[in-house]
């Protein structure tokens, strides 16, 4: 039986758990207010929030497309819906600031918008215009011109930064940014009957990004296996110089770990670059891995890290290889049908270390990459004493490039270096013509990135006009 609140409302229900959270939104409890557009977690229209009581007895709340996330994970949460955030007799604080601010026209993706700057207002995230847009960074809009909606999320920054300490529940309620019920919540998610889920499926399903892109009229009809709350596969955890990521952790877990943030300056831009934030709140690094897709971006992120993966099986025996060592062909991998990846570990950054990301799409944010690359160097005195050097949408495979990092190892960093290089980095790449560009396009951008690593990292002795006499 999967147990929730449902804005105000105790469910209990023992419909199929891999249905969809939008389905049963709309369809089981008649709140139509949840759009569906996409049905693929790109317009933002199904944004919901999620609430998870914390062992201090507070819910801390995260937006989801709630239509390729399974009913499943909702299992002991308060699901927030349009509906839930209505007050008597007056607009909220967030619905106030797009109707004075025009900021909606035909209305399908209003609901949306409003969700998400409602879970802006109850997070911990400083109250910044940036943040603001962050926030609603999942959330698309094709009618009204997104100037009015920004200028609608700034107002919502502003009436928030009128209270300049922590912003409480209380303080949220008073100003009317959500309904009074919400002091009630952690009480009722106290008495639900929380107890793991009886699940016969095996099909592993934790975050359900892709899968339920790919396949969820499938899903929706058969049983599956939701691992997204196993806390053995939970958290991210700094050991010394290393950093453990449970598989069910998510690309917000790196986002707001502050230690991580300060041994990679860049992260957030880094991690800006990956989808959205309501996508960034549920897919695991596990299901990144496993879908094994040849341009998924935290894949190649992990692979320049020369991060290991450690594998469980259902005896909770446990085998330990590199990451570059899962990949076998195109979506085929070293894991046998009983077995998951429980945790991916790598080395954080040390003195005369250096980390970059680079990716090339159609859009800036919320889109697939064409090709991207991560690096990682180790350089003292000029010279480089290790290299791991990946990248994406070049081959079957996320494509770790052994060659190429091999060759970068011992040697002085210069121009010609970096030019030759590149030779290597070619024969090793094999891209091919889709919808994301031709093979000679990804060739170019695959040398153009490997070069932007280095202007990017080392300023004071690289700009790209070093190299446009070899372009």
């Amino acid at each position: 039986m999967i147990e929730f609140i449902l804005n105000n409302k105790t469910i209990k229900t023992s419909l199929n758990s891999g249905m969809t959270l939008s389905d049963f939104i709309r369809y089981e409890q008649r709140l139509t207010g949840t759009k569906i557009g996409c049905r693929e977690g790109d317009c933002g229209a199904c944004t919901v929030l999620i609430g998870t009581l914390k062992e201090d007895k507070t819910i801390s709340y995260q937006s989801i497309t709630s239509c390729i996330s399974p009913l499943g994970n909702a299992h002991g949460k308060h699901v927030v819906t349009i509906e839930g955030m209505n007050l008597q007799n007056r607009l909220n604080s967030s619905q106030l600031a797009m109707k004075s601010n025009y900021a909606t026209q035909c209305g399908f993706c209003t609901p949306g918008f409003i969700v998400s700057l409602t879970g802006f207002a109850l997070s911990k995230n400083e109250k910044t215009n940036e943040n603001a847009l962050n926030a609603i960074s999942g959330n698309i809009c094709r009618c009204t011109g997104y100037k009015s909606i920004e200028k609608a999320a700034s107002e919502v920054c502003s009436n928030l930064n009128l209270h300049k300490d922590s912003i409480s529940l209380e303080w949220l309620i008073d100003n009317y940014f959500i309904p009074k019920y919400f002091k009630d919540i952690p009480g009722k998610l106290n008495q639900l009957t929380t107890d793991t889920l009886q699940q016969n499926g095996t099909l592993y399903i934790s975050g359900g990004t892709d899968l339920y892109v790919q396949q969820a009229d499938n899903l929706i009809e058969n049983d599956v296996h939701l691992i997204a709350e196993n806390n053995l596969f939970k958290g991210v955890t700094i050991d010394k110089n290393e950093c453990i990521l449970g598989s069910n952790a998510t690309v917000t877990d790196l986002w707001n770990n502050s230690e991580l943030n300060t041994q990679f300056p860049n992260l957030r831009k880094y991690l800006k670059l990956v989808s959205s934030e309501q996508i960034r709140n549920m897919a695991s690094f596990g299901g990144n891995i496993v879908n094994a897709s040849p341009i998924g971006d935290m894949t190649i992120f992990l692979l320049a890290l020369n991060s290991n993966i450690t594998i469980s099986n259902s005896n909770d025996d446990q085998r330990s290889l590199l990451l570059n060592d899962f990949y076998q062909g195109y979506k085929t991998y070293d894991l046998k049908d009983d077995e998951l990846i429980s945790s991916i570990n790598f080395k954080i950054q040390r003195e005369h270390s250096y980390f970059n990301f680079e990716k090339v799409s159609k859009r800036t944010h919320l889109d697939i990459s064409s090709v991207n690359s991560a690096i990682s160097l180790t350089v003292e005195k000029q010279t480089i004493s290790e290299a791991h050097v990946s990248i994406g949408g070049v081959a079957a495979i996320p494509k770790y490039l052994h060659q190429t990092s091999e060759f970068l190892k011992g040697k002085n960093l210069n121009t010609q270096l970096i030019i030759d290089a590149n030779e290597i980095l070619q024969t090793e790449i094999s891209p091919i013509s889709d919808v994301r560009g031709s093979s000679n396009y990804k060739r170019l951008l695959a040398r153009q990135l490997f070069y932007a690593h280095f202007t990017e990292l080392f300023p004071e002795l690289f700009t790209l006009n070093d190299f446009v006499q070899y372009a």
